[in-house]
């Protein structure tokens, strides 16, 4: 039988396996407790997200230039793991739920965080289940 909804009592958070390849082609999984927004909520934190990730502009030099696509990709870990920080409330890996550890596999797994990230905007905006 499927599941009765009711209004107004939505959950704080919801469960989702988030399948990624991992760096050499296998299959990989994480189990994600995301924190739940409503699609309103959820446009206002993207609005908040946006104003917060300003960059500086470059002078133009060749070392400017070098040095800003390092802090592209730094910026880029910083940011995703950050991001995760206000979308998720904890994971089953064998590893402490926290920024460090968000910091971690936003740097050495970036398919996982584009998955787990893409994976709450469509269970949110769009309502899929599946994964």
């Amino acid at each position: 039988m499927a599941k009765k909804i009711v209004l107004g009592q939505a959950p704080k958070t919801f469960k989702k396996v988030v399948q990624f390849d991992g760096l050499e082609g296998d299959k990989c999984a994480i189990e994600v407790i995301y924190k739940y927004r409503t699609r309103t909520e959820f446009g206002k934190f993207l609005d908040e997200m946006f104003e917060d990730a300003k960059l500086k502009p470059t002078d133009g030099t060749d070392d400017d230039v070098k040095r800003k696509i390092e802090q592209v990709f730094k910026g880029a870990v910083e940011y995703q793991a950050e991001y995760l920080t206000k979308i998720i409330e904890g994971w089953n890996l064998d590893a402490e739920f926290c920024f460090d550890n968000l910091h971690a596999l936003c740097d050495e797994y970036p398919g996982a965080a584009l998955e787990i990230i893409e994976t709450y905007r469509a269970a949110i905006t769009e309502g899929r289940l599946g994964n």
